[in-house]
C-alpha cells in the first residue's frame, strides 16, 4: 500500500503539512485518557484524566497552533514506598494541533480530569467576488 501525500495532489493546495499532522497523530500515545467535546456550535473541550497530578504538576503551552500538556509528578510523590501501585502517574505528553482561528478560553482541574476549554471564531464563508487586477 502506497503511503498517502496530501503535499502533491495537485488539488490540495497548501495542505503539505496535512502528512506532518497525521503521522505525528499516529505516535501519540494513549497516557494519559481523553474526551474531545463539542459543547456548542463553535465550543469544545478538551478533557484529561490526570488523577493524582496537582495544578503545579501540569504545563499547558500553545506553541505555532499546537496545544501541547505535560505533566511531571514532583520528587516527594515519586519516593513513596508502595505495596501496590495501580494508578499511573507517569510522565506524559500529549500535543493537540488546533485548526487556524481556534483560540484556547482556559484550562480548570475538576475531580481529577483537566478540562481546556476551546472556542473557533465563525467562519466567513460567504461567497464573493474576487476582481482581476492588472499588472
Amino acid at each position: 500500500m502506497e503511503k498517502s501525500n496530501f503535499g502533491n495532489h495537485p488539488f490540495l493546495l497548501g495542505f503539505e503539512r496535512l502528512d506532518t499532522l497525521m503521522a505525528r497523530s499516529a505516535k501519540n500515545e494513549g497516557y494519559p485518557p481523553y474526551n474531545i467535546e463539542q459543547t456548542s456550535e463553535h465550543c469544545f473541550r478538551i478533557t484529561l484524566a490526570v488523577a493524582g497530578f496537582s495544578e503545579d504538576d501540569l504545563t499547558i503551552m500553545l506553541d505555532n497552533g499546537e496545544l501541547q500538556i505535560k505533566g511531571a509528578q514532583s520528587e516527594a510523590a515519586e519516593k513513596a514506598t508502595y505495596l501496590h501501585r495501580g494508578i499511573a502517574m507517569r510522565q506524559f505528553q500529549r500535543a493537540f494541533t488546533l485548526a487556524e482561528g481556534i483560540e484556547v478560553r482556559h484550562a480548570y482541574m475538576d475531580k481529577g480530569l483537566l478540562h481546556i476549554e476551546l472556542h473557533r471564531d465563525a467562519p466567513n464563508n460567504k461567497p464573493h467576488k474576487i476582481e482581476i487586477n492588472r499588472r
